[in-house]
């Protein structure tokens, strides 16, 4: 009877993010521009990019390098809103879910899924608007930079939605950390580029993965590692203090459990 509740859970987990229609016109919308406007700024000039699966400096195309962080940008800001606002205004909707007697490993299991299909779904569709704006090397390479990017960020946004109780602050930390990250990796106009403290930044190993998708046919393994060290941390982190705090309201409502059934949450009018 596990697999009912886990696929109920994650209906309305990936319900929520479909419900955030900001966020989905942003992704339809603002990812071309973004590629757009760029693309016509930016000359296609030379430029020396630290590739440490290598450790050597490649040429690659100035215009083209933009192109792939012009999608970090934009879709790790999307993803990382969707997933800070749908973990804050799901949290009651929780609440009700474990007060009737839904099992908390089934719910951060939902959760999880949830990321990795929104994830792998938003990465997909950057890197095919890619195709209309440059043809990268490796299409199945760029799409899987982007999308460790997507899992970085939305488990920041879902660390974000239980951690800080104000929804100014945490769109906030987004933006700004967003913004550094992405940029930093990028030399064109950046004399902080290819310098080795990058590599402690989230968007290292996902960029590393798309460049050599883009200019090479190299596999970064241990880039790719570094991905998911991320991601995991800042998921892992989250629904750890997710456990603890379902955990209480568990607690504080034991007396409600035996009286709730499980279908009393299936209509989430509070969220």
């Amino acid at each position: 009877m596990m697999s009912d509740p886990y696929r109920t859970a994650l209906r309305y987990a990936l319900r929520e993010q479909t419900r955030n229609r900001l966020a989905i016109g942003l992704l339809v919308i603002f990812v071309p521009l973004w590629y757009f406007l760029l693309g016509t700024i930016i000359p296609a000039d030379p430029l020396p990019f630290r590739f440490r699966a290598t450790g050597a400096f490649i040429q690659v195309n100035g215009q083209d390098l933009t192109f792939l962080t012009a999608g970090f940008n934009a879709l790790t800001l999307i993803i990382g809103f969707m997933f800070f606002a749908s973990t804050r205004s799901g949290a009651r909707f929780d609440h009700r879910l474990v007060l009737s007697g839904y099992s908390r490993p089934v719910l951060i299991l939902a959760k999880l899924s949830a990321l990795v299909v929104a994830a792998a779904s938003i990465a997909l569709y950057a890197s095919l608007v890619l195709l209309v704006f440059w043809r990268p090397e490796s299409f199945a390479l760029v799409w899987l930079g982007y999308f460790g990017a997507a899992l970085i960020y939305g488990g920041l946004g879902l660390l974000l939605g239980v951690l800080v109780s104000s929804e100014l602050a945490g769109f906030f930390f987004i933006i700004m950390l967003s913004l550094m990250d992405t940029f930093f990796q990028n030399p064109y106009g950046n004399p902080a580029a290819n310098k080795p403290f990058l590599a402690w930044f989230p968007s290292y190993g996902p960029v590393q993965l798309a460049v050599a998708g883009g200019f090479t046919h190299v596999f970064p393994t241990r880039e790719m590692l570094v991905s998911l060290a991320w991601f995991a941390g800042f998921a892992l982190l989250g629904l750890a203090i997710f456990w603890r705090r379902t955990r209480a309201w568990n607690t504080h409502g034991h007396a409600s459990v035996s009286a709730a059934s499980p279908a009393a949450a299936e209509a989430p009018s509070s969220m």
